[in-house]
């Protein structure tokens, strides 16, 4: 039987192919692999780095230079905490504050001071966590420090892209981005940090929920202006956002309007804060899961007025899973502050703990939504749906 067309050479050209294939195959094993140097960012200086930019997630055209100097603005390691007392001698009830809970011990890391480093790598019950703020982006969010078994060490590149900064860890190098996560190039390039829950909140709440807690103090062995906000009047301020490049959504009016931000799934979601003041709880969905956003006055924005605690009331907000024991509860806010549920009339806080009624006790579930400048919620998501707005408007 004759053999397939196609599989049929002629002896002499089989030879040449031989021939031929052997000498690629030697060439190929005696060129040397994608050298460093070839990787490099044409646009970026990156003499001091040690990063292994042949393994990236991202085109490094999209990277500027916000401060020249790697650590420039120094992170800081294992700060120093003081007493809910010792704190209020220089934070107000309208400072705010980022928290966080873990197997019961709180700690609340000041605006205050981290507009001035930007991360703290701290250890809250034995867990190492990365409390992490952007203030061009308005970006609060914190990580577990674990990678892959190893405890990293975060700094601050001085590199932004969409105006957000770039954290490195210490150890690889690897450049992460603040506002996801996402490990951009470098070893880690591709991985996700896991998010650890927390929360803007004013100082006062925070000391009227965790009497016990701990605060960041300004004992960082850096000389800062704490309590003074660099970026004066940032977040009312029109025009294009500090080095950002991109197209801004125009679904919302303000590139700077304040949003909290969640994705579940493969569904993100922004809600506006104007539209949160006004109605104090929503209950809604995200994808297929049902949510209730809890909002509440009495916190300063942060990159409002040259003195933060003199910035006007931008509050905050928590989202959690609003099914509870099988049941999807609907909530609405009261005027003192707190919530109720239909079904069991029981009262909630904004850190989603019933305190009064049937249910008290009970803890709804958190969801990962941190407060973010619209422009870089968008950016980062442009499929974002926005509270509030007809799918047509999307």
């Amino acid at each position: 039987m004759l053999k397939p067309k196609r599989l049929r050479r002629a002896p002499l050209l089989a030879g040449i192919v031989t021939l031929l294939a052997g000498f690629l195959a030697l060439n190929a094993a005696q060129m040397p692999a994608q050298s460093q140097d070839s990787c490099q960012p044409a646009n970026l200086n990156t003499a001091n780095w040690t990063t292994n930019f042949c393994n990236s997630m991202v085109d490094f055209a999209e990277i500027l230079v916000g401060h020249p100097v790697k650590d420039g603005i120094p992170s800081v390691t294992e700060p120093a905490m003081e007493t809910i007392e010792e704190a209020a001698l220089w934070l107000s009830d309208r400072s705010p504050v980022i928290a966080l809970e873990m197997d019961g011990e709180a700690r609340a890391y000041p605006l205050a001071i981290l507009m001035w480093h930007e991360i703290a790598n701290d250890e809250i019950a034995g867990k190492p966590v990365a409390v992490t703020f952007c203030p061009l982006c308005n970006s609060s969010v914190s990580f577990d420090r674990r990678v892959n078994g190893d405890v990293l060490d975060f700094g601050v590149s001085g590199l932004l892209r969409n105006s957000d900064l770039i954290m490195y860890d210490r150890q690889s190098e690897t450049w992460w981005q603040q506002l996801t996560g996402e490990g951009l190039a470098g070893e880690y390039a591709g991985l996700l940090l896991d998010i650890v829950p927390s929360q803007v909140i004013g100082f006062g709440r925070f000391a009227e929920r965790f009497p016990d807690g701990l605060v960041m103090s300004r004992d960082t062995g850096y000389s800062r202006q704490y309590g003074i906000n660099p970026y004066s009047n940032y977040d009312s301020r029109p025009g294009r956002p500090f080095l950002f490049r991109g197209e801004v959504d125009p679904r919302l009016d303000s590139a700077v309007d304040h949003v909290l931000a969640a994705i579940i799934g493969d569904s993100a979601k922004a809600y506006p804060f104007e539209i949160l003041r006004q109605e104090g709880a929503v209950n809604d969905e995200i994808g297929d899961t049902p949510v209730v956003v809890f909002y509440q006055r009495g916190v300063a924005s942060a990159l409002g007025d040259s003195r933060i605690d003199s910035a006007r009331d931008i509050g905050t907000a928590g989202m959690y899973q609003s099914t509870f024991d099988g049941e999807v509860l609907h909530f609405a806010a009261g005027d003192d502050g707190a919530f109720t549920d239909d079904a069991t009339g029981s009262t909630w806080n904004a850190f989603g703990e019933a305190t009064d009624g049937e249910l008290k006790g009970s803890q709804l579930n958190w969801v990962h939504a941190f407060p973010h400048f619209w422009f870089a919620w968008a950016a980062f998501h442009p499929e974002t749906e926005v509270y509030g707005l007809a799918s047509s408007d999307a």
